[in-house]
Parts: C-alpha cells; structure tokens; sequence
C-alpha cells in the first residue's frame, strides 16, 4: 500500500529536517508518496496569502501530514500559522511523548512520559482584542455589572475559553492511548483552585471520563505543583492530560528533562486526520546550513508510522534513531558534550546514520 502524505517543509531549517526525516521514513520500505504544499512564509511569497486554500485540501483530502516548522513573529498581528491548522482542521489532540534514550545528553535518565494537550481551546483560541477596541469596552461594562470591577481602558483582553466536548474528548483520547499503548495512569493538569470555572470544568469532565477507565489510575496535579514535581521526579508520571497553554508549556519543559527541543517529536490528531511535526521552532539563522538537530522531526515520522499501524517500520525506525543516538558519533552538536566539537555532524549525515543502521538490521 502506498500512502499520499501532504509534506509543507516549513520555512527556516524546515526544509533540511524534513527532507531527512523523509528519506529515513522511504527507508523503512514503507511506500510513501508526498503531496508537497506551502504554508507560513514561502506559502506568503508565493500565493500572497499564510495559508492557502489549496494546503488545506490536500491535508483534508490525504488526512496524513508531516511538516518543518514555520516562523511566527512575536508579538506582531502575524497570527501562528501552527495554530491555524490544528484549529481550521480540528486537529483536537496534540500527542507530545517525551522520551530519554540513552546517549541523550540529558539532566534526567529513564524518563518516558507524554503530553496530551488540548489543541483547539482555551487562550489559543485567538479571541482577541486589542487596547481601545470597541468591543473591548463593552465587554468591560459587562463586566462591571457583574460586580467583578473594570477592566482598565489601557488594556487587551484575551477569552480563555473552555468548554464541556473540548475537555471531554481530550481527556478521552488520553485515556484511550494509555489503554491501548499499555500506559498506567493520567495525571490531569491546570489550576483549578483559582480559574474555578473554566480549569474547573475541565477538572470536572476528567473526573467523570476517569470513571469509565476503571484499569488506568487517574489523579490530579495543580500545573505549578506539576512544573516543581517533574524537575524533581519525572519519572513519577506517565501521561500528562493539560488544556492549551499549559500543554504548550509544560511539552517544552519535558523535552528539557531529556534533551532538548531538537528530539522532541509531536502529532497533531483529529477524528480521521494527523499532521505530524517536530515541537522546536524554525531558528532562521541556521536557514540552509545542513546543521540542526533532524532527529525531532523523525520521531514525528515514528508517530505517523504508528498512527498507520505500521508498527514494524516504527520499530525499525526508532530503534536505528536510538542506536545513532547510543553511539554518539553521527550525531548534531547540540549532542555532543561541547557545542564546537568538530566531530559533530550535519543533518542529511544524521540521516545517513541511520538509514545505515536501518539497513544492517539494528532496531
């Protein structure tokens, strides 16, 4: 079988780590065939426009993507073009694993937890005013007549929004992959004793989905308690259910606990779609140079295998990640012990590594 992917390279290094992790993923012997698609930058140098029309069909026709990551400036009205897919396709969960390998230059060993985060609500759902809108200031007499005071005329506003199906179907999908993938238990996260009606829902609705899992053990973690536990015992954990912004957060700070951003894969999945991408960013100034660290964006390959049930490939494929990884010699300097060690190496050569442990049967 031969399965159509939409490949969008992304902008920045995205183009070197996609196209390694595409030749590992045609390494496995699995037929691929890719559907290539612009968006972010080059899709706006291209056809005027962040996010064309024709990208999203080929997502929603293919329902497979894998993409390099795009660029959003901070702080400007460039809205993420990230958010926009996983929000425009319904792309509801955002699986994050965070795994330690040995030879992973880490300040932890034996981590193995994931991240389920809520991918469509809560502050990211860009609802939005700027200082001195209009609707701003009748959202703020709104407010003063519900007695909880006056929100100052110099300010922005943004709408945490949380809902019921949100929080239902996200904490459904995190106990479903801890059945299935043979996990132990969920830790819910957020900050209910102070957002009482909106962590507090989300608290609520996990509650009565835990009921239904009776085999996977359920608990409750407050997000600044969970940030001080998990820099204190990570190993504690196993699977991480958090709301939007706590799930962008706290994914960042475990691939920290296991080194680093650059082997940090993710997948973003919808009822019948997934777009699978690494979690780093597009650093620009490493734009072209054969670099940085590919070794996310093929474990977002390793997701997408799995998600097709080609647990084999995944296998093969992980374990040769893995053995480049024990070894040390084929690999980024952002993996070795100093960061101007010469014996470092480029990202096509990391994939070279481990096409060549694929091929003499290693993993």
């Amino acid at each position: 079988m031969t399965y159509t992917v939409t490949l969008i390279p992304g902008d920045g290094i995205g183009p070197d780590v996609t196209t390694a992790a595409v030749r590992v993923l045609e390494a496995t012997g699995v037929q691929f065939k890719w559907d290539e698609r612009l968006a972010g930058i080059p899709a706006l140098e291209a056809h005027g426009e962040l996010l064309p029309q024709e990208t999203l069909d080929s997502i929603r026709r293919n329902k497979l993507a894998l993409k390099g990551p795009l660029t959003t400036p901070i702080g400007t009205g460039f809205r993420s073009v990230n958010v926009a897919l996983r929000k425009v396709l319904d792309l509801y969960a955002c699986l994050r694993p965070c795994k330690w390998y040995p030879g992973m230059r880490a300040p932890y060993q034996n981590v193995d937890l994931v991240v389920v985060r809520e991918n469509t609500e809560d502050l990211y759902a860009g609802i939005e005013f700027e200082k001195g809108a209009p609707e701003l200031r009748a959202i703020s007499d709104i407010v003063e007549r519900s007695g909880q005071g006056r929100i100052r005329d110099d300010a922005g506003l943004s709408l945490k929004v949380m809902s019921e199906f949100g929080s239902e179907r996200i904490v459904r999908f995190a106990f479903d992959y801890a059945r299935e993938n043979g996990r132990r238990k969920v830790t819910a996260v957020c900050k209910a004793n102070i957002m009482k009606f909106t962590d507090g829902l989300f608290y609520d609705v996990a509650r009565g989905v835990a009921k239904k899992y009776p085999d996977i053990e359920y608990e409750e973690v407050l997000v600044d308690a969970m940030c001080m536990q998990l820099v204190r015992q990570p190993q504690m954990y196993d699977v991480l259910v958090l709301p939007n912004l706590y799930g962008d957060i706290l994914s960042d700070l475990c691939a920290g606990l296991v080194g680093g951003l650059g082997v940090a894969p993710g997948a973003n999945i919808g009822v019948d779609a997934i777009l699978c991408e690494p979690i780093h960013g597009s650093a620009p100034r490493y734009t072209g140079q054969n670099k940085v660290n590919p070794i996310a964006t093929m474990l977002s390959g390793v997701l997408l295998l799995r998600y097709l049930n080609e647990k084999q490939a995944a296998d093969r494929l992980e374990g040769a990640i893995a053995a480049v990884v024990a070894e040390g010699k084929s690999v980024t300097y952002d993996m070795k012990p100093h960061r101007d060690d010469p014996t470092a190496v480029g990202t096509s050569h990391v994939a070279d590594a481990v096409i060549e442990k694929m091929m003499v049967g290693v993993g």
